[in-house]
């Protein structure tokens, strides 16, 4: 099964991690710390969630086998969060 990851912040998607649509059914794009009855949580910039990502560094490291720095990982997200659906361009 391909893995999903969430269209915001780019977290793995899993179940029971899934936001939710204005009528309650889950939302298959989003997890439930950035979308929930049908509206984002934060009402933020791209670089502004990168930034709220990145203190969770730590996290991240724990199933990497070699772990990054704080920079490396915002540098990563600068070039990924372009790619998913709420920080696209051509979606607005």
């Amino acid at each position: 099964m391909e893995q999903k990851f969430c269209q915001s912040c780019g977290m793995p998607l899993t179940d029971d991690l899934l936001g939710t649509n204005a009528d309650g059914s889950k939302n298959e794009d989003y997890c439930m710390y950035c979308f929930q009855q049908g509206k984002f949580l934060q009402d933020c910039t791209m670089d502004e969630m990168i930034e709220w990502c990145a203190q969770f560094v730590d996290e991240v490291n724990k199933g990497l086998p070699q772990p990054i720095t704080r920079e490396e990982y915002v540098a990563q997200m600068k070039k990924y969060f372009p790619q998913l659906k709420r920080w696209r361009r051509d979606s607005f």
